[in-house]
């Protein structure tokens, strides 16, 4: 097993535990350096790329970092991968994608119009997919990620995103705020259940089920006032004052979606998915973690 990371918005505190095994090996590197990209390819059959500056506010603030990272970056990862006769090629796509599309659930072949330069970055890298799994003949598959949260996912920092800020703000007593009014909805998306998806596509022997994208969710839909509450709740087991903080919300952000609900049957047809964490059982999981780790 080879990790090929740049730790750019990662800590190698996160895999210390895997580094003295004998089976796995440690590239630091820069996906936009494509002789990193070759030599950490070398010998590999699958490839599972996970890599990409995330972020629609970063994205606005600094759209060429981004397309380097999520575009240059990604084709440099196909390329090498196409040159080393990788088998498969597993990345992770983004629910981003379905922009201004007012249709609800999420199907994977309707899409909108992109509303954030992020969302237009990771449309183009399913753009790329398809392309070299019909001209080279590698297989592609591309998991459209609903706003996955989990433990040690990093609260700190002007993007940090939203479930792991608000987890250290309620702890340390301070009132969370939410972007709009809090009727904006998610399909919040657990840790593991995405680690499921990741292995489905990474076996299945499925002919029907490669060179396509699927929606990687719960498949249920969360407000962000619902979320806080949740959030609230599940803290106040550890302290009981935290229930008593007070919310406040601000503006809508630019380039949000207003409501976002994943189907998830494609996925359940053709890899057999069968996502076990809800949101309130994520949410519990990743709790308990941070409560350990962040006072």
């Amino acid at each position: 097993m080879i990790c090929f990371d740049n730790f750019s918005t990662g800590k190698i505190e996160n895999i210390e535990h895997l580094l003295s095994l004998s089976n796995f090996k440690l590239i630091t590197g820069d996906i936009r350096n494509l002789d990193q990209c070759n030599l950490a390819v070398q010998g590999v059959d699958f490839v599972l790329h996970e890599a990409a500056l995330g972020s629609v506010p970063r994205s606005i603030n600094d759209s060429i970092t981004t397309n380097e990272v999520n575009v240059t970056g990604f084709l440099n990862m196909l390329v090498a991968a196409r040159d080393a006769r990788v088998k498969r090629f597993i990345y992770a796509a983004s629910s981003s994608t379905y922009g201004d599309s007012e249709s609800l659930p999420k199907v994977e072949d309707k899409i909108g119009r992109p509303l954030s330069p992020y969302a237009v970055t990771k449309f183009v890298n399913e753009l790329y997919g398809e392309v070299f799994s019909k001209t080279y003949g590698i297989e592609c598959i591309g998991l459209r990620y609903f706003n996955v949260f989990s433990r040690k996912q990093d609260p700190n920092g002007a993007y940090a995103a939203v479930i792991p800020l608000f987890i250290k703000q309620l702890i340390n007593h301070h009132s969370p705020v939410i972007n709009g009014d809090g009727q904006f909805s998610r399909d919040f998306t657990y840790i593991d259940n995405v680690i499921q998806m990741n292995l489905l596509a990474l076996t299945t022997s499925n002919s029907e089920a490669i060179n396509t994208v699927y929606n990687t969710a719960f498949g249920e839909s969360t407000t962000l006032n619902q979320l806080i509450n949740y959030i609230k709740y599940f803290l106040s087991e550890f302290d009981h004052q935290i229930n008593e903080i007070e919310i406040k919300y601000s503006e809508n952000r630019i380039g949000d979606i207003p409501h976002s609900l994943a189907s998830i049957q494609k996925a359940k047809q053709l890899l057999n998915y069968n996502p076990q964490y809800s949101l309130r059982d994520g949410l519990h999981e990743a709790i308990k973690w941070y409560w350990e780790n962040l006072r």
